[in-house]
């Protein structure tokens, strides 16, 4: 399994280390760097996922998203065709990967609005983004109901 190490940190702790990392950066151009560079560092999916069961509908560019569930915590892994949009999906990863699921479920990723992500992606960025949420939190549901 090529998983990341167990998150110790709750997901509103990591998400406020997020809004705190956001805060230092004077504009977008600079969040957005700091957006690539973590997509730069995503736990990649294997190759071989890179198919249709896995990718995630709604994005303009092409995601691929599995989840995978070990010890009581839910891991994801992913890429995506597109720089931006594999930023995301790797700040999406930051947060919710290595959580319990029903953490995962139950979390509102306020975060987003709090480091003013939403204002700044056009929509279908937005779109996207709202999407990769939806299927991180319906793979945690799987595995709660599967539990």
């Amino acid at each position: 399994m090529n998983e990341t190490a167990i998150n110790n940190k709750s997901i509103q702790e990591i998400e406020n280390e997020l809004i705190e990392d956001f805060s230092t950066f004077d504009n977008w151009t600079d969040k957005y760097e700091y957006i690539i560079d973590l997509g730069k560092n995503l736990p990649l999916i294997d190759p071989k996922y890179k198919i249709d069961e896995y990718k995630v509908t709604g994005c303009q560019s092409q995601v691929w998203l599995r989840p995978e569930f070990k010890d009581g915590r839910v891991y994801y892994f992913a890429d995506s065709d597109a720089i931006i949009t594999k930023g995301l999906i790797a700040l999406l990863i930051k947060v919710l990967s290595g959580q319990k699921p029903e953490d995962v479920v139950n979390s509102d990723m306020a975060f987003i609005d709090k480091i003013g992500m939403r204002e700044h992606l056009s929509p279908t960025r937005s779109n996207g983004l709202v999407s990769m949420i939806s299927y991180m939190k319906n793979y945690a549901k799987s595995f709660l109901n599967k539990n």
